[in-house]
Parts: structure tokens; sequence; C-alpha cells
């Protein structure tokens, strides 16, 4: 990632990594339905951040921070769901690094609408 840095693009994008690497724990473990769903969910999350830095107007902009949002309240489903059942590799850290994520997330929705 060349240029100057955005804190939530890089945020997001060193989080699909761990995403990544966690999911691939998953597959190793054979449980590919909750590990393709988070793959897919968490990257997600970063590639609309990502989107929205060339979006075509301010509305275009919050409507992709906003599917940001909502992928990452899938993630967290998905992140819980390891979480609490058994058999499944530790999430915490990835859920506290989520929440950090899902405050600037928000407060960039809010903070656009404002403008």
């Amino acid at each position: 990632m060349e240029g100057k840095q955005n804190v939530i693009v890089t945020l997001t994008f060193e989080f699909a990594l761990e995403i990544i690497k966690y999911c691939e724990g998953l597959q190793e473990n054979k449980q590919y339905v909750i590990a393709n769903q988070l793959l897919k969910s968490g990257t997600s999350i970063g590639a609309n951040i990502r989107e929205a830095q060339n979006a075509e107007s301010k509305p275009d902009f919050v409507h992709k921070f906003k599917i940001s949002a909502k992928e990452v309240e899938e993630t967290s489903y998905w992140l819980e769901l390891c979480k609490f059942s058994e058999n499944y590799p530790n999430t915490d850290d990835l859920l506290i690094k989520l929440e950090h994520i899902s405050r600037i997330v928000n407060k960039i929705i809010i903070t656009s609408k404002q403008k």
C-alpha cells in the first residue's frame, strides 16, 4: 500500500490478513462452513472501504461505508459463534480489533453525513 496512510484502510487490510490466517486454521480442521462465511465477510469490510476511497459522490462514499458496517456485524456474528462453540480457536483478539474498526467506521459514517 503506497502513498499517504489512511488509518481505516490500513486497519481493515491488516484485519483481513488476520481473518485469512484464522480461516486457514479452520479449514485445516475441516470447519469449512464457518471458514467460508467468515472469510467472505471479514475481507469484505476492507474491500468496501477501499472502494469508498474512489466514491463518485458523498452519498456513494457513505453507502460503501454502510455496507462495510453491515459486514462488520456479520463478521462479529461468525466470530462470536466460533468463540462460543467447542473446538474452535480463540477469537478474542479478532473481536477486539473488529470493535475498534466498527467504532471508526461508524464515526466516519456519522461525520460524513453531517458535512
